[in-house]
């Protein structure tokens, strides 16, 4: 490298940059230089009154999610070089991990300057946010040009991925910087989605099969419905950080297995927050041991993320129990099990969240000949591309009957916020199990590369193939930090709805892009049912919708910053 920060033409030979944790540790802060002033800038834009302004920020709705996405891209910067540090302290920082260290600097410190992409369509730069040239002076100096020019190299990619031909034993490529108990977690996992999970995946998919009961109740032994719950309620009283492991290596073998875990969380979180303590002795171990299964019943059919519109009613009787009439949709296994996570409406008189009530509706768990037959209550199946392993229904309620006693905290109106306080722990857990989606096409794709022969050569020999197969790594590796963190700040009882926004902001496209570009590697044959890859791109594509949109994730995020 020059000293004026021009780079050397024989750089590009030059596989890892010297003085690599220098180089990134000084680009950190002129990127987080950038997003103080987009802020500032964007914030004059959105407010009025000195207060931001929902209708602005709507009005100016590109401009402002770019900034949730810019201010992603400068957390994935600090969380990146906060791993880098870390393995060097503990001697793990090895050719492997500066490969992707640098890698991902360059590659996201390059689109930063020219653009982020929000989505196949959307490129956010960084005149969008109203900023000029003397705001992105920053970006002029030595350390972000050598990162952006020559850290994410033919040379740099093509080294990468002869390390992970190396290494295909290793159960992820790249030291993960998690401690050796959640290590031995995701071990066991893995072993597990091996053995009984991904040889009859791809069967469950293209038969439209309920996962079978015999491996729920595995994982229940194996205590996945119980992990965070507390010990004193018949759970392990684990870490946020496990539950991320666990999820992440389950729906590494087939997405609906690690999606199986977020309905008991989402049901525990909502007890553990909201419910009274007759409810959590009632509920919870149930839940842990996986005596009873739950379901989330929150969307409705004209509604999508805006659940203060919901208006499924909760009628009280004169005995105090309930009586529910209305609507859902997206009710994810709904036919076979036990309860009900209920959002509906307890006070007529109100048209936003806050006459909304939530329930423990219990149910009686259907079978295939009668999947709802529960009176008062009725369903039908959606069809759907991918995450077809529980099903998603269509569920009628007409005078469908609730316990008092089921009333979440005993409250009516206070559903909406109680739900918010789930959110956190469902986006962190969404985020992982991206992160295994993502994790699933790298797997498949580079077996397939490695096997299928083309000019005489493996596919993996050749650059463009070698490309696509070192950026999922890296951006699996991007992923897996970001979601690592925002677990860190659950666990430690730190508010992360920002931070678990951006781990499933960028997760579910890091899966997209993986599943994507495997399916590229896999030419004609990916597009074959037959094909694995074919499976995990369906899969992957809920996962920037469920749990929150894109859009909506980046409303949150912005929102949260600029306010």
């Amino acid at each position: 490298m020059a000293h004026d920060g021009q780079i050397d033409p024989t750089s590009e030979a030059q596989v890892l940059l010297p003085d690599l944790l220098t180089l990134t540790g000084a680009a950190v802060a002129p990127a987080e230089k950038i997003l103080d002033r987009a802020r500032e800038t964007l914030r004059a834009l959105v407010s009025d009154g000195g207060r931001v302004s929902a209708r602005l920020v709507e009005t100016h709705q590109t401009a402002s999610h770019g900034f949730a996405w810019l201010a992603t891209y400068v957390q994935v910067l600090r969380q990146m070089q906060a791993w880098a540090e870390k393995l060097v302290a503990e001697g793990k920082f090895g050719e492997m991990e500066q490969l992707m260290h640098q890698i991902a600097f360059g590659e996201y410190l390059g689109q930063i300057q020219g653009g982020i992409p929000m989505s196949q369509g959307e490129i956010l730069r960084l005149q969008d946010l109203g900023l000029g040239a003397q705001d992105m002076d920053g970006l002029s100096q030595a350390a972000v040009v050598t990162l952006s020019r020559s850290g994410n190299s033919q040379a740099a990619r093509m080294r990468l991925v002869e390390l992970m031909r190396e290494r295909q034993a290793e159960t992820i490529f790249g030291a993960s910087g998690l401690d050796e108990e959640l290590e031995m977690i995701r071990e066991q996992f893995r072993r597990y989605a091996v053995d009984k999970v991904e040889p009859h995946a791809h069967e469950w998919h293209l038969k439209d099969e309920l996962i079978p009961m015999d491996v729920i109740e595995e994982l229940a032994e194996m205590g996945v419905f119980g992990l965070t719950i507390p010990e004193e309620h018949g759970g392990f009283g684990l870490s946020k950080a496990s539950m991320v492991v666990v999820s992440e290596e389950l729906s590494r073998g087939y997405i609906g297995v690690g999606s199986l875990g977020t309905r008991s969380e989402i049901a525990a979180e909502l007890i553990m927050a909201g419910g009274t303590e007759a409810q959590k002795a009632s509920w919870l171990p149930r839940l842990a041991s996986g005596e009873i299964l739950p379901t989330a019943v929150f969307t409705e059919p004209n509604t999508g993320s805006d659940l203060g519109s919901l208006r499924t009613r909760a009628v009280k009787d004169e005995n105090g129990d309930y009586k529910v009439t209305g609507n859902k949709t997206w009710i994810t296994h709904a036919a076979r099990t036990h309860v009900m996570t209920l959002l509906a409406r307890t006070d007529p008189d109100t048209t936003d969240y806050k006459g909304l009530s939530m329930f423990l509706a219990e149910k009686t768990p259907g079978t295939d000949d009668a999947p709802f037959p529960t009176e008062g209550m009725t369903g039908g199946e959606i069809e759907v591309l991918g995450y077809r392993g529980m099903k998603e229904y269509e569920l009628g309620f007409d005078g469908f009957h609730v316990k008092g006693e089921n009333l979440l905290g005993g409250e009516e109106g206070k559903g909406f916020k109680q739900l918010m306080e789930t959110f956190e722990s469902a986006r962190i857990q969404t985020a992982a199990r991206a992160i295994g989606v993502a994790q699933s096409a790298l797997d498949i794709s580079m077996q397939y590369a490695e096997e299928r022969k083309q000019f005489g050569k493996s596919l993996i020999e050749f650059p463009r193939v070698a490309n696509k197969l070192a950026m999922m790594a890296v951006e699996i590796t991007i992923a897996r930090q970001l979601t690592y963190f925002s677990a860190y700040e659950k666990d430690h009882g730190h508010r992360c709805d920002v931070e678990a926004g951006m781990a499933k902001l960028l997760g579910a496209r890091v899966a997209w892009a993986a599943a994507d570009n495997g399916l590229q590697i896999h030419g004609g044959n990916g597009f074959a049912l037959e094909y694995k890859i074919s499976r995990v791109l369906c899969d992957a594509r809920i996962l920037n919708i469920f749990e929150g949109a894109a859009e909506i994730q980046a409303q949150v995020i912005a929102r949260r910053l600029l306010g």
